[in-house]
């Protein structure tokens, strides 16, 4: 965080200073979790559900905050605000002001946390560079994020999420991005915003808030997803284009996948071409990965260099096509950490390529996929399509766990799938005790859902069944 007193913390929150030295420095992050402050931090005490920040503001301060930023006084030094999560936006929106950096804000309905661990992967090579840590890119994490920078930060790489329209609006006025990328518009969500069409509205929030090509605005759009090519005519911002098609500025072609489902591809720019080989499974990543080397290529990264440093990235937020290989050769795809229709869509392929690499050895590939939330009332029709898409792709054995899973069972029956190659179970024990009894040495096995299915205990429990081996140099997997 950029240094900043008490007192001009205060100030600009509107709050009340309470037994603190007004002239303390505040020098280190702001955190919401007392365990994780540091000496010259801030800590701030949130009111949730189960837990009362303020319990914790004695435990922060002994950790080494300088202050606390509460919603009612306590015995300690802090700062008394009416509204926590405001304090917290208005903190974020004073540092943003102050940084030197260059901000970049992502946003899509799938891709989002990949595509920016891909972005600070190859910027951090310029320059020191923040990223949010997993998934923030909410009304909490996006400011938090912005506080992780200080004066030394060159870029600043942001999430930006929407569950409605107005969203990333505030978000962007929190932190104004000075390039924008728009990845694609899908189906996440569509219970809460009724159509991709208002999706698509929602997502180009992003890139309205640019400046003018003039004062240095760049969008960075997908041009093959035509909701996203036309946000064109929503910003004064200079475009750049991406995609696999032959009239885009940033370009892949000659995509082939290996045998753990890793992209290879030529990338094309200006002119220019050079071989990418990516660490990360699922054909899907081409697409993050031409998003992110558009972003260092504007940046002021050498073409040579976007190539050898996207072949180098590798995963880093969990639970994302994270790959573990047990010792008796079953491989387990770990994509557990959220789901929509066309990212579950993407892992089912990815297992498709990965099974039929192995099928010569015998290896059976599995699919145990658990409800996608907030699709509404197309909900029942997106999961009876998942089960079908299954049945096509060859899958050995399909599992539905959940009752709001039961519609992917029901729609791989009626695809073809009646003889015991697709099944429903109730829960996550039943899940893993079924998998005990059918996995052999070789399978592939894919876990996906959305989160609140915590599906990922299924996929810990089968790795530890033998020893588990992580396959990209130690390293977890994204999606």
């Amino acid at each position: 965080m950029i240094a900043m007193t008490l007192a001009e913390i205060a100030e600009a929150l509107g709050g009340r200073l309470h037994a603190a030295d007004p002239d303390a420095l505040v020098t280190r992050p702001l955190e919401f979790d007392s365990r994780h402050c540091e000496p010259g931090g801030l800590f701030l005490a949130l009111t949730g559900e189960h837990v009362d920040g303020h319990d914790f503001v004695d435990t922060a301060i002994a950790n080494g905050a300088v202050a606390a930023i509460v919603t009612r006084e306590v015995d300690a030094a802090c700062i008394v605000v009416a509204d926590g999560l405001a304090a917290l936006a208005t903190l974020a929106t004073v540092v943003s002001r102050r940084l030197q950096a260059r901000i970049v804000g992502i946003t899509g309905s799938s891709g989002k946390t990949s595509t920016k661990d891909l972005v600070a992967q190859l910027l951090s090579r310029l320059g020191p560079t923040v990223a949010p840590p997993g998934s923030f890119n909410n009304e909490l994490g996006h400011p938090y994020t912005v506080l992780l920078a200080d004066e030394q930060t060159r870029f600043l790489v942001l999430e930006n999420s929407a569950r409605g329209i107005g969203h990333i609006r505030y978000l962007t006025g929190i932190a104004r991005p000075g390039i924008a990328v728009e990845l694609n518009v899908g189906s996440a969500h569509l219970g809460e915003f009724g159509s991709r069409q208002a999706i698509a509205q929602a997502k180009g929030e992003l890139v309205e808030a640019l400046p003018a090509a003039a004062d240095g605005g760049v969008a960075i759009l997908n041009a093959d997803d035509p909701f996203v090519a036309a946000m064109a005519e929503r910003t004064a911002a200079r475009v750049v284009t991406y995609g696999e098609s032959n009239d885009v500025d940033v370009r892949a072609d000659h995509v082939v996948l290996d045998d753990l489902g890793r992209a290879a591809f030529m990338l094309n720019y200006a002119q220019q071409s050079a071989p990418v080989v990516l660490r990360l499974v699922g054909g899907h990543h081409v697409g993050n990965a031409l998003a992110a080397a558009a972003v260092a290529l504007e940046c002021g990264m050498p073409f040579p260099a976007v190539a050898e440093a996207l072949s180098e990235a590798r995963a880093i937020s969990r639970w994302r096509m994270e790959l573990t290989e047990r010792d008796d050769g079953v491989l387990i795809i770990n994509d557990a950490y959220n789901a929509n229709p066309e990212s579950m869509r993407a892992a089912l392929k990815a297992l498709a390529s990965v099974a039929r690499a192995r099928r010569a050895t015998g290896g059976r590939s599995f699919a145990v996929l658990g409800p996608m939330a907030e699709l509404g009332a197309d909900g029942p029709a997106e999961h009876d399509a998942i089960g079908r898409l299954a049945v096509r792709l060859d899958v050995s054995q399909l599992i539905a766990v959940g009752e709001q899973a039961r519609p992917i069972q029901h729609g791989a029956a009626l695809e073809g799938s009646w003889d015991g190659e697709s099944r429903w179970v109730p829960d996550v024990a039943a899940a893993i005790a079924l998998l005990r009894e059918l996995l052999r040495p070789g399978d592939v096995v894919l876990v996906k859902a959305s989160r609140a299915a915590s599906l990922e205990r299924v996929a810990l429990a089968i790795a530890e069944d033998a020893t588990g081996l992580p396959t990209s140099d130690g390293e977890e997997g994204t999606a």
